[in-house]
């Protein structure tokens, strides 16, 4: 009895033996016969080193040599404008003429007491060599010629005041006076620029700053001028770093002869920092970031069939460093001669199988300009 049931055991081994073995087969056969994944198209570009130089990019306002809105010190009604706006004037040039009769003629009557008190400080001086007047009166006659002198002195000064006069040289702006208005001390008449030269001022970040110097050559760009570049040098850097946006204040100086750069237009800057070098420059869309890095995925040649490569693609991190328009500097990852996808990367992962189709390539300008519809 025992040894039937041995042999029993025995049989139903060896079945269920069979039929796993049966069912690896079919399975190994399923597999074999399966299509293979469909190869995702995508973009892709070879790695060549080419020569760049790193630029430091940032966007200023341009700002006056000088400027200054015209004031008056006194109120006054304006008798006389002698300028247009928008004209170019020379320093002390006469801008208004405010109504100064009143005050003209106070001045000569301080003047006038001014000469009656001369008049008897000098006969008292020759009373007093006869002795016919005490010192103390001639003491008290120059005090009060001094006095008089003191209240011309200052009739003049407001008279002057009367008289607006450029405090530099410049260009005028629109003024909103007209003649017989009456002005307050204090209100805006008109605004004087001094346009040639002209500053631009623009934010470095302080990790850069080491990289600044005062008398650094850097251009400027405006679309005011499409296509247009203009030359200039670092004149100065702020001592201190803007403690919310650890931002530096650089100001830029340009010649400015045909007065193109006017102030409150905003400028490009664009300024050389170390040497030139050869880089591995990539289009952006290259890249993948992540939190864990930077990643691109480098193609891989397989076996040739029917005259055509199999190719698949491999994931591997990159570092990047500054950008230029379009592109992107590769620091680390990749070497010369590699081949990498610039687009279609969501569709992939290690291992899959590509194939290439660069009639549409992404954008891979280094001064990318905003296009016209």
């Amino acid at each position: 009895m025992t040894k039937r049931m041995l042999m029993m055991l025995g049989c139903v081994v060896v079945l269920i033996a069979v039929i796993i073995s049966g069912f690896v087969l079919y399975i190994k056969k399923m597999i074999a016969s399966a299509p293979k994944p469909f190869p995702q198209t995508v973009s892709t570009l070879k790695v060549v080193p080419v020569e760049w130089q790193p630029q430091l990019a940032s966007v200023g306002t341009v700002t006056p040599f000088r400027g200054v809105d015209v004031t008056s010190e006194l109120d006054g009604l304006v008798r006389e404008i002698n300028f247009k706006s928008g004209q170019t004037v020379k320093q002390n040039e006469v801008l208004f003429q405010l109504n100064a009769d009143a005050d003209i003629a106070q001045l000569h009557a301080l003047q006038a007491s001014a000469e009656l008190a001369a008049t008897v400080l000098k006969r008292d001086e020759a009373q007093l060599a006869v002795e016919g007047v005490s010192q103390a009166q001639v003491d008290a006659d120059r005090a009060d010629l001094k006095s008089k002198l003191a209240l011309a002195a200052q009739q003049t000064a407001m008279v002057e005041k009367k008289t607006i006069r450029a405090p530099f040289a410049g260009r005028l702006g629109i003024t909103a006076i007209n003649r017989g208005q009456f002005i307050h001390a204090g209100d805006k008449l008109v605004s004087l620029q001094t346009i040639d030269p002209i500053y631009v001022n623009f934010n470095v970040p302080q990790k850069q700053l080491a990289m600044l110097k005062v008398n650094q050559s850097l251009k400027i760009s405006s679309d005011a001028f499409p296509g247009a570049s203009f030359a200039g040098k670092v004149n100065a850097i702020n001592p201190l770093v803007d403690t919310s946006s650890r931002n530096v204040l650089v100001q830029a100086k340009f010649a400015n002869e045909k007065m193109l750069l006017l102030p409150g237009m905003f400028a490009n800057v664009s300024l050389d920092i170390g040497a030139k070098g050869h880089f591995i420059l990539l289009p952006q869309t290259a890249i993948t970031y992540n939190p864990y890095g930077s990643t691109v995925f480098v193609v891989k040649k397989g076996d040739t069939k029917d005259g055509k490569a199999d190719l698949t693609v491999n994931q591997v991190f990159v570092e990047t460093g500054a950008t230029r328009g379009d592109q992107v500097v590769v620091t680390k990852g990749l070497t010369d001669g590699q081949e990498v996808v610039t687009s279609g990367q969501l569709k992939l992962k290690n291992g899959t199988h590509i194939v290439v189709d660069n009639s549409v390539v992404p954008a891979n300008d280094p001064n990318p300009h905003p296009q016209e519809h």
